[in-house]
């Protein structure tokens, strides 16, 4: 029976944790695993613009011994074109597994109705799961384990927080979310993350004080401004500048490094020189994408 990853929510800790042990042996022997998906290809259909997870996908498939098909934007463009449903079943008759970044989790759910080959959600306008396994593997690899760590999030409640909560629940790492008033995480799916931290022993919390950053091991922020926002910038700095991840907060917060899924806007939600500094996990996250996502690739098609 075919496996999706639309989300992590339904994943186990010992699933989680078997996945992240995946990705470091991928990153660290990858001949072992250059074959893994000789003569299987995947379909890739973009409805929204990636660096990073394009580039990724691409080329950990191709390390992977696998071959991919990029649909961007305008050409796989899905509203008006056909039915989501018709899209991933026609896709499926091809491929071996469907990649999808898009506007929303609700074409996911149609994909994998329709699909007899595995989803993976590269994004959605709920869920980012890929870059929260990327983000958990740079903390296991960081600090060697992820028992009694503490990341703290700081800024707008979206996508990348709603996975970063879950699946640190999961794991057992504490996970805070700072966020402007007006700009909190889906309350819903916070529950979601305080009812499976209750399993792993994680503590999850939610707070609009800068302070609640205090004791984090890591401060963690993300974009103020989500791709295609037309909110003019200085409105957005009004209500985000208290939550800067910069110098100031990260002594505040005792935190030693610092994380963002990029695209970074240096100087505005982050210091440009703490992006250069020592204390960045940045590169190390990004790099991380391509490995976790083969270990997912793996998991579900191998």
């Amino acid at each position: 029976m075919k496996q999706d990853l639309l989300t992590f929510k339904d994943w186990s800790g010992e699933q989680l944790n078997e996945l992240l042990a995946l990705a470091i042996k991928i990153k660290s022997k990858p001949a072992d695993y250059d074959t893994l998906l000789k003569g299987k290809s995947v379909v890739a259909l973009f409805e929204k613009p990636s660096l990073r997870t394009r580039v990724s996908f691409d080329i950990g498939i191709h390390k992977l011994g696998g071959h991919m098909v990029y649909l961007d934007s305008q050409a796989g463009k899905l509203a008006g074109r056909e039915d989501a449903k018709d899209t991933a079943a026609n896709l499926a008759c091809w491929a071996d597994a469907i990649i999808a970044r898009v506007y929303s989790h609700e074409t996911l759910q149609q994909f994998s109705q329709a699909s007899k080959v595995p989803v993976i959600n590269a994004l959605c306008d709920k869920y980012h799961p890929c870059q929260a396994a990327a983000d958990y593997l740079t903390l296991r690899e960081t600090y060697g384990s992820l028992n009694n760590l503490t990341l703290a999030y700081v800024g707008d409640g979206n996508n990348v927080t709603h996975s970063l909560l879950i699946v640190g629940a999961i794991l057992g790492v504490n996970v805070i979310s700072i966020t402007p008033e007006g700009y909190e995480v889906d309350q819903a799916l916070f529950d979601v993350a305080c009812q499976l931290a209750k399993k792993s022993g994680a503590t999850i919390t939610q707070s609009h004080d800068i302070s609640a950053s205090k004791g984090a091991n890591v401060l963690y922020t993300d974009t103020w401004i989500s791709m295609g926002d037309d909110t003019p910038l200085a409105k957005i700095k009004q209500v985000f500048d208290p939550y800067k991840v910069d110098e100031n907060l990260l002594q505040l917060s005792g935190a030693k490094y610092v994380m963002h899924c990029q695209p970074a806007h240096r100087d505005l939600e982050i210091s440009g020189a703490l992006i250069d500094s020592d204390k960045s996990l940045l590169m190390q996250q990004a790099e991380n994408r391509m490995h976790a996502q083969n270990a997912i690739l793996a998991s579900l098609m191998a």
